[in-house]
């Protein structure tokens, strides 16, 4: 009796496997095998950042590069300097020359479809690194940030900037009505709409209620997205915001920025258009990836905050998953829901974030090891 159940039960299971499903997982579970097939020691890992112009990918970049090695392996290390192109031959380029895993942090999560299959016909396993590669079957882990709670906390740290609630989630001083502007990041990087929903998942409450008002009325993600994360751009925008909608004594009191590259451009806007000044101070601005300059910022009084994510650990994370699967085994992952790039649910290893604000910077940043004094003066 037992045994009959146990091969109804095994058959059912085979039978409400879909072929897309199955398929991928067979797919995923041949390059593990043929990446633990091989010795692997000293093997070639191709790493891929989008850009040397911030500061954080130079960071990343680096320490990937760092913890690869320190586990005996071979790097390729490749900065594509946000020019789609010129990734996209930066991959070809590892697959010719024998990469037997590549670890990319991709400019547009759509924009490698072909590379991906050629590394997948070669049975070479992908990690997308912080940025989710789309729409492809061929991408095998996910490490990153709960970058969804990025935007929990960025928009937390607006309200506690503007005293509407207390660091400990309880309500602030304040009343309102407060006048924001909204900004959000690059259509094509898939974080974007998570850093956006999480942020909106706060604040709308308030929106609904009348406490938060956008006098420009440019709410909507594809409206308020920053294109490649420019900081020129989003000052643009902050100059003509100010022109067209803070007239006659109207005064911008919160600014959610998704990143401190942003937040210097936002910054930049407002200081030339007297914030800053005496009796006109700067509006709750916040920020991510505590860049030096930015916590500069924070520590002049300038931006408001930042979300500190600690790429060394990033870092680190994906050189074991890497090594895990080089030695035929499975990555630890703590998400395996919730990352669907629009052809499968990619496992995913979700690392933590902290808020980061003139009052803790030293402890968060310093005495981690993270930035010397001297860096921040």
């Amino acid at each position: 009796m037992r045994l009959s159940r146990v091969v109804i039960v095994a058959a059912a299971a085979l039978l409400a496997c879909s072929p897309a499903a199955c398929g991928s997982s067979e797919k995923n579970a041949d390059k593990q095998a043929a990446a633990g097939a091989a010795d692997n020691t000293g093997a070639l890992i191709g790493v891929t950042m989008p850009t040397r112009a911030s500061q954080r990918w130079n960071g990343d970049g680096e320490n990937v590069k760092k913890d690869l090695e320190a586990l005996g392996y071979k790097v390729d290390l490749q900065y594509a300097e946000d020019d789609i192109p010129t990734q996209v031959n930066q991959l070809e380029n590892q697959i010719t020359k024998g990469a037997k895993l590549l670890i990319i942090a991709s400019i547009d999560g759509t924009a490698m479809t072909s590379q991906l299959q050629s590394a997948a016909a070669a049975k070479i396993p992908v990690i997308a690194y912080d940025r989710l590669i789309l729409k492809s079957p061929d991408v095998d882990y996910y490490a990153t940030f709960d970058n969804y709670k990025v935007g929990v906390q960025q928009a937390t740290s607006l309200l506690v900037g503007l005293k509407l609630r207390n660091a400990d989630g309880t309500p602030g001083s304040a009343k309102g009505p407060f006048n924001i502007e909204l900004f959000a990041g690059s259509p094509d990087d898939n974080n974007a709409t998570f850093f956006y929903n999480g942020a909106m998942s706060v604040l709308q409450p308030y929106l609904d209620k009348g406490t938060l008002k956008v006098p420009s009325r440019q709410t909507d993600f594809k409206t308020i997205a920053i294109l490649r994360w420019q900081a020129r751009t989003a000052q643009d925008r902050m100059e003509n915001l100010l022109t067209s909608t803070y007239r006659a004594g109207l005064k911008v009191d919160g600014v959610l920025s998704p990143y401190d590259g942003l937040s210097v451009g936002i910054v930049s806007a407002l200081k030339s258009n007297g914030y800053g000044a005496a009796g006109q101070p700067y509006p709750v601005i916040t920020g991510q990836d505590a860049e030096v300059a930015s916590v500069k910022s924070i520590i002049a009084g300038e931006q408001y905050s930042t979300i500190f994510k600690d790429y060394r650990d990033l870092a680190k994370t994906s050189a074991q998953m890497a090594d895990a699967i080089l030695k035929g085994g499975k990555p630890a992952t703590n998400n395996d829901k919730d990352y669907d790039n629009g052809v499968k649910v990619v496992p995913s290893m979700l690392l933590d974030t902290t808020i980061v604000n003139k009052a803790n910077y030293e402890k968060a940043l310093i005495d981690s090891g993270f930035y010397q004094r001297t860096q921040l003066q």
